[in-house]
């Protein structure tokens, strides 16, 4: 098994938690003031990887990979603002979530576009069927998928996609452990920022917000660190991010097991296809030369 393949798992797994969790804090905490306060949760993190052995190497391109990580972090966290916006604006969640589930498609186009990704056909059928999946997890029927409230969903959704590039791109120039602590960096910066926009009122914020809101941070950020080091084993950002963004197969678990949810036959047809897409996603092709990095993006 390749070893982009289990930290992409990995990545599943963590993303599977934080959307629970973040459904979990509902209405309690405001989008900004949500992705401010679970910074908290990526400090022990950052502090782990700022000592793994060798995570400072320099490179000919150090600064630039440096620089691209931090602006990838940027655009990740406004996705994250701009995802819990939406939906605290009254737009349905039945509209938002399917629309922003589907940013790998801007992964998979930009990665072609300027990566020059090529897939076989077995994984070309696998991000076929990993964005039906996706499809299947998220709408509930097609009426609430065609609704006008879906420009409050296309923010995220291009955010995501965009960062989604910058993250393989970042791995071309330094470690992943470094382009990780960069990334992570960005989102401490920002809260700040958030925070004066939106000020908490601390006294309000209970025991459990805040053991939710601080595990929401650890969870995304283990799952960015995952998704990362995939990217840096030589990991395709066209099937790692579809992978990626199958994380309903242990959100939906979890939700049944401690939410009391009930799953459809919509549901499980997702989980069907979506088990059917990380084969066919891990299948690679032992005659297609790799693009030498040096290549890539001069």
């Amino acid at each position: 098994m390749p070893p982009w393949l289990l930290w992409t798992a990995l990545a599943v797994v963590s993303w599977g938690i934080w959307a629970v969790l973040s459904k979990v804090i509902g209405d309690a905490l405001s989008g900004e003031q949500s992705q401010a306060l679970s910074t908290i949760g990526l400090l022990p993190v950052m502090v782990g990887l700022a000592f793994v052995k060798n995570v400072w190497r320099g490179g000919e391109r150090q600064q630039r990979g440096i620089t691209v990580a931090f602006i990838c972090g940027v655009i990740s966290a406004l996705g994250n603002v701009a995802y819990y916006q939406a939906l605290a604006s009254g737009a349905k969640a039945a509209t938002v979530v399917p629309l922003t589930a589907l940013y790998p498609i801007v992964t998979i186009a930009l990665a072609s576009a300027f990566l020059g990704e090529k897939l076989n056909r077995i994984q070309a059928g696998g991000v076929v069927m990993s964005l039906v999946a996706i499809y299947l997890f998220n709408v509930p029927d097609e009426k609430g998928f065609v609704s006008g409230a879906l420009a409050y969903a296309v923010l995220p959704m291009l955010l995501w996609g965009v960062a989604g590039l910058l993250q393989k791109i970042t791995t071309n120039d330094i470690s992943g452990e470094l382009s990780a602590l960069c990334f992570l960096a960005a989102f401490v910066g920002l809260a700040f920022v958030l925070l004066w926009r939106e000020p908490v009122n601390f006294n309000a914020v209970t025991g459990k917000t805040w053991t939710l809101v601080i595990a929401l941070g650890f969870f995304l950020a283990i799952g960015n660190v995952a998704i990362l080091l995939a990217f840096a084993c030589g990991g395709k950002a066209s099937i790692i991010a579809p992978m990626g963004g199958l994380y309903p197969l242990v959100s939906v678990p979890i939700a049944i097991g401690l939410l009391g949810e009930r799953v459809g036959n919509r549901e499980i047809s997702g989980i069907a296809v979506a088990l059917l897409s990380v084969i066919a996603l891990s299948v690679e092709s032992k005659v297609e030369p790799a693009m030498p990095k040096k290549e890539i993006l001069k």
